[in-house]
């Protein structure tokens, strides 16, 4: 299952405030699935002697196989009526992970696939389903600072899994605590401190396929109040495809003083640089049968990626009494982006904020309470740049601009515990988003152009649900969420005529879920429905023309998000995880109830885990997309379905050294592992290269030294 959370059916459907009736009948429905959960009457002594799962499971009970400060965080997130998940560093220390996709991989309702690369597809519940690049409708951060600018756009390529010591999943209006009303959430890593590090020193060595080599080191030290954590990694690679070759280097650091318990302040800096050569899309036909070549437009302009980064933040933690907490900080970011495609895009941005939040726990009408209010404030500016692309180099300048962006949160959730296992909970956020945009006419170049425009945005987005928890930790949960997102730079495309007339993307979400453990079982299943009016939706015009954005009329995004572990014995488990993605247009006057493209509608994974006394283990997997994918909204073309079978192992030795060994696709099965989303493919006029193809086969492996 991964690091994420499980829980039972409610008995009795929740109470809910009037919506769609489709989603009315969603949380009706519920009750039939709540006469199939178990009850809670585990015997907590036997429990605590089961073997515990190294699943990302929430519950009130604290999973022995997890250290204190990540089921800590299991914990707190278990206090969420809503889908949500935690991926500890333990989960994938022993598998070669240096992306975002191997990060969530485990994550049942996330798609995290790898297109090339550091290359990643992210959306939770179809968020971004239609983005051809770059991150939309997900809040990415680490330590709270976001890897989005402040208009909302975002990448993935500067994001280490080696430096998290976890990771938090919040999906949809779970995010709350991050102020934000996003369709899909947030994933926020948390970099390890001098006190929780696990070992005062680490060295690891990664490399395989494709001339990959990465290395990893990392000390954590404790003096008295201070503690510091410092890590660096670097990597390269040769790439599997063509034109696919990259290397990146990353460093962090976490320095924390503390005034006693609860209290304290941290300066955290991290910066890394990325160069990423792209390979490109391919028809279906060129992605099975030649999946290794470049798009030939992308090595003809030596199509590539380089970004550099800094970001600092200080914040602070800070017990004000018995019964609040305040947890908040400023930030700044800096990054530089020259980006050969099409054309070279170079960009420099400026990204600095700040937010606060109060934690407070206390009696209401004599109940108990619990509840935490904050703010959010992000500013950032971004200078654009555009030259015809001379095989990666510049040519002459072709477009200049200023974009301006600022977001504002303001928001707040509270529990009232209407018995002793039972809590109702309401809540919302308030936001503001501004976008300026000045484009600048340049001398002796025709597409250039003067132009001058802003646009505000303001939303309310309520929330309210209800958490109950069976005294051996098992929980059920229910909500109903809005959730807004305005259009970013990218989707408001710019012209002489101003921007592209978009509306807020905006959903009602329903969701109910439970999450548990239960004797060798543990379980996480999440069932939501939302409904969607103006949902952004991206296609690619042709290939040496950027993805346009349009807004749908209505749309629905439903599913199944399920994750189930089996301890079959002491030292065999079985881990699943199943997701159903059912996203589709209602009733559009060009695609009628035709089914969105990107996201297969079925996705499972398994890995099944044996590991002996002796400190060996092995571990054969298998990834399936059970069904085919749509690539183009009209429904008239599929990349087909298919799976592929991997096998770990490992042995961990005296004196805390780890081996490894990652062998992956065994079969050199040929697929797509990614499309995407184009209007129409029976339309001349339109490429139909907008496949990616998986990775062949491969193999990997590493040693840790942590001493």
């Amino acid at each position: 299952m991964s690091q994420a959370f499980r829980a039972p059916c409610p008995t009795v459907p929740p109470r809910r405030p009037s919506a769609a009736p489709r989603l009315a009948a969603l949380l009706a429905s519920a009750a039939v699935c709540a006469a199939l959960a178990p009850a809670a009457q585990a015997d907590e002594a036997a429990d605590s002697e089961a073997q515990a799962v190294d699943s990302v499971i929430v519950t009130a009970r604290r999973n022995p196989e997890d250290p204190p400060v990540v089921a800590a965080a299991r914990a707190r997130l278990s206090e969420t009526p809503g889908a949500v998940a935690v991926v500890s560093a333990e989960s994938y220390r022993d598998r070669f992970a240096p992306g975002t996709a191997d990060l969530l991989r485990d994550v049942p309702g996330v798609y995290a696939q790898k297109k090339w690369g550091g290359d990643t597809r992210l959306s939770i519940r179809g968020s971004g389903i239609g983005n051809s690049s770059h991150n939309r409708g997900v809040l990415l951060a680490q330590d709270g600072v976001p890897y989005n600018e402040a208009d909302g756009y975002g990448d993935f390529q500067l994001i280490d899994p080696s430096i998290a010591r976890f990771t938090e999943v919040y999906k949809g209006g779970n995010a709350l605590r991050f102020g934000g009303a996003l369709l899909g959430g947030a994933v926020n890593l948390v970099t390890p401190t001098g006190r929780n590090a696990g070992a005062e020193n680490l060295l690891r060595l990664d490399g395989g396929a494709w001339g990959t080599l990465r290395g990893h080191a990392e000390v954590a030290r404790v003096a008295g109040d201070w503690d510091v954590f410092a890590a660096a990694t670097g990597q390269t690679a040769d790439g599997w495809r063509q034109q696919s070759a990259g290397q990146e280097q990353h460093a962090s650091l976490n320095l924390g003083r503390s005034f006693g318990e609860d209290r304290e302040v941290r300066l955290l800096v991290n910066g890394g640089y990325v160069h990423q050569e792209i390979p490109g899309s391919l028809t279906l036909a060129q992605a099975l049968d030649t999946p290794k070549m470049g798009n030939p437009g992308n090595v003809a302009l030596n199509y590539q990626r380089d970004m550099g980064s800094v970001r600092g933040a200080l914040q602070t933690r800070w017990r004000l009494s018995p019964s609040t907490v305040f947890e908040g900080g400023v930030y700044a970011t800096w990054k530089d982006l020259d980006h050969p495609i099409f054309q070279v895009i170079a960009q420099e941005s400026r990204n600095w904020g700040a937010f606060g939040r109060f934690d407070w726990s206390g009696e209401l009408a004599g109940r108990r309470a619990d509840a935490f209010y904050g703010a959010w404030l992000r500013l950032g500016d971004l200078d654009a740049a555009q030259y015809f692309n001379l095989r990666g180099s510049r040519g002459a300048q072709t477009a200049k601009s200023r974009q301006n962006a600022t977001g504002l949160d303001v928001f707040g959730e509270g529990r009232l515990f209407v018995a002793d296992n039972l809590a109702l909970v309401a809540g919302g956020s308030y936001g503001h988003a501004t976008r300026d945009y000045q484009s600048y006419a340049l001398p002796g170049v025709a597409t250039s152009f003067n132009l001058k425009q802003d646009l505000d945005f303001d939303w309310f987005a309520p929330r309210v649900g209800v958490l109950w928890e069976a005294a051996d930790g098992a929980q059920v949960y229910a909500n109903l969420t809005r959730s807004v997102e305005p259009p970013n730079f990218s989707a408001l495309s710019p012209t002489v005529g101003g921007f592209t007339p978009l509306k807020p993307q905006s959903a009602w979400t329903a969701e109910i879920g439970t999450r548990g453990r239960r004797g060798p079982l543990a379980w996480d299943v999440a069932l939501y429905r939302a409904e969607l009016s103006h949902e952004l939706l991206n296609y690619t015009v042709s290939p040496s023309v950027p993805a346009s954005t349009f807004n749908a009329d209505e749309t629905v995004h439903q599913g199944l998000e399920a994750g189930l572990d089996w301890n079959i014995t002491a030292n065999l488990r079985l881990r699943q995880t199943y997701t159903w993605s059912d996203f589709r247009f209602e009733d559009d006057v060009q695609y009628g109830d035709n089914r969105l493209p990107v996201v297969p509608e079925h996705f499972y994974r398994a890995e099944l885990k044996y590991e002996h006394p002796a400190g060996w283990w092995i571990a054969p997997n298998l990834e399936w997309a059970i069904s085919d994918v749509w690539a183009d909204y009209a429904n008239t073309l599929k990349a087909p379905s298919y799976a592929t079978l991997g096998l770990g192992a490992g042995w961990k030795l005296p004196h805390g050294v780890n081996l490894f060994i990652d062998a992956r696709n065994l079969t050199d099965k040929r697929y797509v592992s990614n499309v995407s989303a184009i209007t129409n493919a029976g339309d001349p006029r339109v490429s139909t290269a907008v496949f990616f193809p998986g990775d062949g086969r491969s193999v990997f492996g590493g040693i840790s030294w942590a001493f």
